[in-house]
């Protein structure tokens, strides 16, 4: 019922929001004497304020329509190259010269955590100039109906493979923050089994790839409830009239919330500022604000099955790091990867994903070469530094196109041989 009850206040509220709405366009009105007076941009802010903190946030669009290749300015379109019920492939398509190079076939698997894959909209836009980008655009769980059938890690899995065999060879991926679980082992999976269509490289970014090492709050969380705790507390029937009317979800604004509240000091600040910004007069200040929160504040929801496998492999059992993790029965061994390249980063600051847990990665692909492989991590860089920003395209940006370039297409000269343990 809490579900329905979160629905419930959201339409009871509705004509509260009307109401600010009215009064900010009269107390902002230019033709209104008071506009221009610090009572009437208090007044038309708190209005905005208060909308603003009572709204459902839409999915965002990309709204990447151009880019920069080889110094010159070339038009993009987003085109879906492959779709499932939980989930679109798009790429992003640049008008490039007659007989220019594409460059590099880059897929970028956006993490299934609450938010939409237009929270990568920086990394997208600053990975363009380099490479011929793809995005996984996650399904809003309460939008496919359920006679879609249920979707759960190993599904996942399943979908980036598939993803691989549709891109075709020398294809490099790069999966930021929760995909990097099952990427690696996507990529362990398909190096076991021959396949050809296994990326060149691979690189991951503030992953939680073994929560043992140096645990977050969230992590610690996760350990201290147990899975049963998630079960019987934060799963929820989709309310009607959805289209997923009935699916059983992990509810995007219970993830917002949690994320919310373990740095609500920082929001009620940024708040605070947006409210004054809005009272100065300051347009620049108050439109950061109005375009980091309408992302932050657009939120999914997630299927039942997924988040509680997720849950339960990586954060309470750590299954791939003990080598315990399975997909569909079939053993998920990182050994098996030889040929593909292993770029880690990390932040220096990341208190969702600590310092190790992506670097861990490296203890468990053990045969891939030394020379094929390579660690960095960001100084003075949060979670979100890691893929956004400007200390990511100024200095993570860079290496992951020369790493890119460095092994694309390459494969070692001899098998090395199997680590023993």
């Amino acid at each position: 019922m809490f579900y329905q009850l979160y629905e419930f206040n959201h339409a009871a509220v509705q004509p509260l929001r009307a109401y600010a709405d009215v009064m900010k366009l009269l107390y902002s009105n230019p033709l209104n004497p008071i506009s221009h007076t610090p009572l009437g941009r208090s007044v038309a802010a708190a209005a905005e304020l208060f909308e603003r903190t009572t709204r459902r946030y839409g999915k965002p669009a990309f709204g990447l329509t151009q880019t920069t290749v080889d110094w010159k300015t070339v038009a993009v379109a987003e085109r879906v190259v492959w779709s499932r019920p939980f989930c679109n492939l798009i790429r992003f398509e640049r008008d490039l010269a007659p007989g220019a190079k594409s460059g590099p076939k880059l897929l970028i698997v956006a993490p299934m955590s609450g938010h939409y894959a237009t929270l990568l909209r920086g990394t997208v836009e600053a990975m363009m100039p380099h490479a011929d980008v793809y995005i996984t655009d996650w399904t809003d769980a309460r939008m496919v109906p359920a006679a879609e059938g249920s979707f759960n890690l190993d599904d996942y899995i399943d979908y980036v493979i598939g993803m691989f065999h549709e891109l075709g060879p020398d294809t490099h991926v790069m999966a930021v923050c929760q995909p990097s679980v099952p990427v690696l082992a996507a990529v362990a999976l398909m190096e076991a089994s021959k396949d050809r269509f296994a990326p060149a490289t691979m690189t991951l970014m503030g992953g939680p790839v073994d929560t043992r090492r140096n645990p977050t709050a969230v992590n610690l969380l996760a350990e201290e409830k147990g899975i049963d705790w998630f079960r019987d507390n934060v799963i929820m029937p989709v309310p009607w009239p959805e289209p997923g009317f009935g699916r059983a979800v992990y509810p995007g604004f219970l993830q917002l919330s949690g994320f919310m509240g373990m740095n609500l000091d920082r929001h009620i600040t940024a708040h605070k500022e947006f409210f004054m910004h809005l009272v100065k007069n300051d347009g620049d200040g108050a439109e950061k604000h109005r375009d980091f929160y309408d992302e932050y504040l657009a939120v999914m929801d997630l299927t039942a099955e997924f988040y509680l496998q997720t849950v339960d492999t990586v954060f309470v059992r750590h299954a791939l790091p003990k080598g315990e993790m399975t997909h569909r029965g079939t053993p998920v061994d990182p050994k098996a990867i030889r040929n593909v390249a292993l770029l880690t980063i990390e932040g220096e600051n990341d208190d969702i994903s600590g310092i190790g847990q992506t670097e861990a990665a490296h203890a468990l692909c053990v045969n891939i070469p030394a020379g094929r492989r390579a660690h960095y991590m960001q100084p003075a860089v949060g979670h979100y530094g890691v893929f956004n920003g400007s200390r990511f395209r100024s200095e993570i940006v860079p290496r992951i196109a020369d790493f890119i370039a460095s092994y694309g297409g390459k494969r070692p000269a001899t098998r090395q041989r199997t680590a023993k343990h």
